[in-house]
């Protein structure tokens, strides 16, 4: 428990931070003044003051900001420092450089994985790699290195013929299997987790895998490859979900916390995979044109910019409600989405 716990704070902070001091170092460097950069919300865990401006760590941790002087023209006590006074050049830049960074994030994270760790490719032989705790592999006794010789009496060959034999099983028969252990010949029953989310038994298990090391630079080019291909498949099934209307996809804190906690436990190469998915998924949805968010300010910045002057506080104040509102309504969707997959089992 206290592993998810930490996976999830990591995660979670991790993204935070890095989309946060975007907006930081852009608005120091355009000449605002930023009187607080917090990481999380809440109460004060940790305080200090550096300078003009207060660092703060708070109690929940599931997202952050940067108090900037002046973001609104009525309440501006920083003259020509104030965001307000700056050019709309300086302001877009401030408003998009967080979601860059979550954009930088992954590349730097997926050259870390590909020159430090290496490439993994999957072992086609049906030898277990990792054992996931509290799952029916591991409560049966099954080990990382263990080759699945047969399954009910039916040789296996490959990988892929052993997960199509436990998928098959939903649950309602134990599986029996011969298992070869460093030569030692062992005879395992497995009763698979039906799965209902995909309509598949499961037991916990990774398979194993052959690691090269690239070179300094063909890292970098696999890093942005890498992520220019997520980037791809993620605003692919964004479109999907808009022109379905179909939000059974979305996934809250509680589901993120919750695979954060299942990946960790696979290890620190796939929790930082799974931080940089995260981390593009929150560049691509704070740049949509939603009030609230990053994307719905830098609308409004280019509205300003055609007619010559900023909307009027009344407006504005109708727009982020809105926004505030659609956002809320969403959370709650995925908070119920989240509570339907435990319930399920998923």
């Amino acid at each position: 428990m206290l592993e998810k716990i930490l996976a999830t704070v990591f995660v979670f902070g991790l993204l935070v931070f890095v989309h946060e001091l975007g907006h930081f170092i852009t608005a120091k460097l355009t000449g605002m003044r930023v009187d607080e950069f917090a990481i999380g919300f809440g109460p004060r865990l940790v305080r200090f003051r550096y300078g003009e401006t207060v660092y703060s760590i708070r109690i929940v941790p599931l997202g952050g900001f940067n108090d900037i002087a002046g973001m609104a023209a009525d309440d501006n006590d920083a003259g020509e420092r104030g965001y307000c006074r700056k050019p709309i050049l300086s302001r877009m830049i401030v408003i998009l450089a967080g979601s860059a960074m979550n954009f930088i994030l992954p590349v730097v994270l997926f050259f870390g994985i590909f020159f430090f760790a290496g490439v993994q490719t999957p072992n086609p032989a049906p030898v277990l790699g990792t054992v996931l705790a509290d799952n029916p592999a591991a409560k049966a006794g099954l080990m990382a290195n263990d080759r699945i010789v047969a399954i009910d009496g039916k040789p296996i060959e490959t990988w892929q013929e052993m997960v199509d034999a436990i998928r098959m099983n939903h649950g309602a028969v134990p599986l029996t299997m011969q298992v070869d252990r460093q030569g030692q010949e062992l005879t395992v029953s497995v009763t698979p987790h039906y799965d209902a989310s995909h309509d598949r038994g499961v037991i916990g298990i990774v398979n194993a895998y052959e690691t090269a090391y690239p070179g300094f630079f063909q890292s970098i080019s696999m890093a942005f490859e890498r992520t220019t291909m997520i980037i791809v498949m993620m605003l692919d099934a964004l479109y999907r979900i808009v022109l379905e209307l179909s939000g059974s996809e979305l996934a809250g804190p509680i589901g993120v916390a919750q695979m954060a906690g299942e990946v960790a436990e696979m290890g620190i190469v796939p929790l930082l995979n799974f931080a940089a998915l995260l981390s593009l998924n929150l560049a691509i949805i704070n740049l949509l044109p939603v009030p609230a968010l990053d994307g719905g300010h830098f609308l409004t910045l280019c509205v300003e910019a055609v007619r010559g002057k900023p909307l009027s506080p009344k407006v504005m104040h109708y727009i982020q409600n809105a926004g505030v509102g659609l956002i809320v309504v969403l959370m709650l969707l995925a908070m119920k989405n989240d509570v339907m997959r435990i319930f399920a089992g998923g």
